[in-house]
């Protein structure tokens, strides 16, 4: 009996051994480490293989492992409500964005976590989720220092501020990412394209738009720049943009957008 503990006891151990060997490197060999490990002896191992899938951008892995979870802890509330606000984004799923609000939710209005930063990070989520941005703002202010450059707060804070009109604010906390994947995003994009022109820096957004390949991203942002431009009277680059778009695409919109950009050309140089 002794020898089946010592035996029981030791192969514990050293499962815990492998589960912590991944988690001091980073998430190294995780995918090949830790499946074994789940619901055995290291219940962290779960959560930590998740935040690996995530890591590598493979969200149906992740939701297949928290899918079944009953969430107990903070961490599991939290990992439950990113995976699933995830799945509701790509899937365009209300039910899915809804259950992901109600655990963000869970965590940030709960008296042991409400004045964490975590819970505060979850209560910006959920107002985030739920497009009120001037309460996401409130959150967000409060931690602010602890994340100065932080590329997913600095992108969450600056496309927040950008969508209350904060467009000077919103255009340095944008311009301050360093990550490129997160600068190849779309909305990343679309949102420093509108900064730069509602913070009268229409060259900017050009000069972003000719480093663009040419992609259905690249025709956002041109259009983005003929539509902002012009309504700001920011003629010139409105009328760039327009006379792109007109020779892309021969419709009456782009058409009457060129030649009302050029007659407001003419008049400002009057």
């Amino acid at each position: 009996v002794l020898v089946d503990l010592q035996s029981t006891s030791f192969t514990a151990e050293n499962d815990i051994v492998k589960h912590n060997r991944v988690v001091f490197r980073g998430g190294e060999d995780a995918q090949q480490t830790l499946p074994p490990l789940i619901d055995i002896i290291v219940p962290e191992a779960r959560l930590n293989l998740v935040v690996n899938h995530l890591k590598q951008d493979q969200v149906n892995e992740a939701y297949a492992l928290m899918k079944d979870l009953e969430p107990i802890t903070s961490q599991e509330l939290i990992l439950k409500a990113v995976v699933f606000s995830m799945v509701g984004q790509t899937s365009d799923s209300a039910d899915f964005m809804r259950i992901a609000r109600d655990l963000f939710q869970r965590v940030g209005a709960s008296p042991s976590e409400c004045d964490t930063i975590p819970g505060r990070q979850c209560m910006a989520s959920c107002f985030f989720l739920l497009q009120q941005y001037s309460d996401v703002l409130l959150y967000l202010n409060s931690i602010r220092p602890f994340f100065a450059t932080d590329d997913t707060f600095l992108y969450l804070f600056g496309i927040t501020n950008a969508a209350t009109r904060n467009y000077k604010e919103a255009e340095e906390s944008l311009s301050a990412v360093k990550s490129e994947k997160i600068r190849a995003e779309s909305s990343f994009i679309t949102w420093l394209v509108r900064c730069y022109i509602m913070t009268n820096q229409p060259k900017k957004a050009w000069d972003m738009y000719l480093k663009m390949e040419t992609s259905t991203e690249s025709f956002g942002a041109l259009q983005l720049i003929a539509t902002d431009c012009y309504r700001i009277g920011s003629f010139y680059y409105a009328a760039k943009a327009f006379d792109v778009l007109e020779r892309l695409d021969t419709s009456e919109e782009y058409v009457k957008g060129l030649r009302g950009a050029c007659a407001g050309v003419l008049q400002q140089v009057a």
